[in-house]
């Protein structure tokens, strides 16, 4: 496929890296070029497959996506500094200091670290940041499936985080809890950015889901987004690979590449 980015699927026999795999491959200007997966998958003969990344001919492909977890994603984004690759990494729990050293190592890469390749949810947090200057208070609440590892998702924090800088911007303080009385300790969640509570449920049979929850005195909005089918994020995916070259060095989150 002449022309085409060839993309190295990094998990790609887990849920999200074998959607990962067939939309790309379904896709004309994108090229799966690499499949990195402990057992080999069911592939064409033409697509490369190496049992871990280290093992990965760099020339094989022209960037990678990472759907793994966040022990696999480290070794990821070393293979990708050292051989000056582009990567979209989907993976949660990579931690600020991750990032850091990243951004030490990896001068000759573009990487957009990805905390949901939902459309919709990266939207949600963008008008949670334009309402959060115009309400008292505001709560986030997640929902995801009892097989989610880390809590509360990359995705709650990153919300709360943008309607804490957009509360800061318009002069509010940060949000103070008057409970003072725990009945059973944690009931009122996690502390995230500016005072923001921060509530993660887990149930079988949920996928992703957010609301974002505001008042003020004789008012609230509430503001909701729902994944029902993995499949919702191939649309994310391939907007971020097609993207990558607005990329500045490594910058997080779907926004930097959604307008267009």
């Amino acid at each position: 496929m002449t022309g085409a980015t060839r993309v190295g699927v990094v998990g790609a026999t887990g849920k999200m890296g074998s959607l990962a795999a067939a939309a790309i491959e379904r896709a004309a200007d994108l090229e799966l070029a690499a499949v990195v997966s402990p057992r080999e998958p069911l592939h064409a003969p033409s697509v490369v497959w190496a049992e871990a990344i280290e093992a990965l001919d760099p020339a094989a492909v022209t960037c990678v996506v990472d759907l793994t977890r966040a022990d696999v994603a480290r070794r990821t984004l070393a293979w990708v500094a050292a051989n000056g690759k582009d990567a979209v990494i989907g993976t949660s729990g990579l931690t600020d200091e991750d990032l850091a050293t990243l951004r030490s190592r990896a001068a000759r890469s573009r990487v957009l670290v990805v905390p949901n390749f939902s459309i919709g949810a990266v939207l949600l947090a963008r008008f949670a940041a334009e309402a959060a200057a115009h309400f008292d208070s505001v709560e986030v609440i997640e929902l995801h499936h009892d097989a989610k590892r880390d809590a509360p998702s990359g995705t709650a924090i990153a919300t709360a985080r943008a309607v804490a800088a957009a509360r800061t911007t318009a002069g509010r303080p940060p949000i103070s809890d008057r409970t003072e009385h725990w009945t059973l300790e944690g009931a009122r969640g996690a502390e995230g950015p500016g005072g923001i509570r921060i509530h993660a449920v887990r149930l079988p049979g949920l996928v992703a889901h957010q609301m974002v929850s505001f008042s003020s005195p004789g008012e609230g909005l509430t503001l909701r987004h729902d994944t029902y089918d993995r499949v919702s994020f191939m649309d994310g995916l391939l907007l971020a690979l097609r993207r990558l070259d607005r990329v500045a060095g490594v910058q997080v989150g779907l926004e930097h590449v959604l307008d267009g």
